[in-house]
């Protein structure tokens, strides 16, 4: 994911946490916020309670790729974050899980 792509400071999620909307399924949440901008960024939280590292990074390396291959709106802040169950869901699950909350945030583009 390019780097203008990406929610890369801690002022960018708290202002996601703070004002953002929430979806949630029992595997992902999801925070999103409106960024006035023509991209969208995207950042991801995998806590340690998710597992070591090896299962957090392959968590978010999921994850990434997902939202690399799914149209979403332009102009929004998302932070995408790991619940426990995570660890127990494919890749199939997940794009699922995902495609899922943001049809229902509406931020899928409609050719999708």
């Amino acid at each position: 994911m390019a780097k203008k792509l990406a929610l890369t400071r801690r002022a960018q999620y708290l202002a996601v946490y703070e004002s953002g909307k929430a979806y949630a399924s029992y595997i992902l949440v999801i925070k999103m916020l409106p960024n006035n901008l023509e991209t969208t960024r995207v950042g991801f939280s995998v806590t340690k309670e998710i597992g070591k590292a090896v299962i957090r990074n392959r968590t978010k390396r999921l994850l990434k790729e997902i939202v690399r291959v799914v149209d979403i709106k332009t102009g929004w802040d998302i932070v995408f974050i790991a619940r426990r169950k995570i660890v127990e869901a494919d890749y199939h699950q997940l794009y699922k899980a995902i495609t899922e909350l943001l049809k229902r945030a509406d931020l899928m583009e409609q050719n999708a």
